[in-house]
């Protein structure tokens, strides 16, 4: 199994940005967890990693959506892609499903 580094757009602007509010602890963990969950298995199961084909990557990939939480209003999802280089994620955005 491939371990992948992570690269990002603004989304690291929307983690650090979790991670500086208080009331956003637990959004902020479930984020980070995700993520290094995403490094080491990305079939993970409890990601629910699938396409998402509404937003489009800044160089052509597809784009997949995993979740940081599940059941809970307003939660939290990761955008990404594979590339640009072998072997990184591009995380294009942190962010609360609508």
């Amino acid at each position: 199994m491939m371990k992948f580094k992570l690269k990002y757009s603004e989304a690291k602007l929307q983690f650090l940005e979790l991670e500086s509010r208080k009331e956003k602890v637990a959004q902020y963990k479930a984020v980070a967890k995700t993520l290094g969950l995403m490094q080491v298995n990305l079939r993970h199961p409890s990601l629910h990693t699938h396409k998402y084909d509404a937003i489009s990557s800044p160089f052509g990939a597809e784009v997949f959506e995993s979740y940081a939480q599940n059941k809970t209003p307003g939660a939290y999802r990761v955008f990404w892609c594979y590339g640009p280089e072998r072997g990184f994620l591009y995380i294009i955005a942190v962010t609360p499903y609508p």
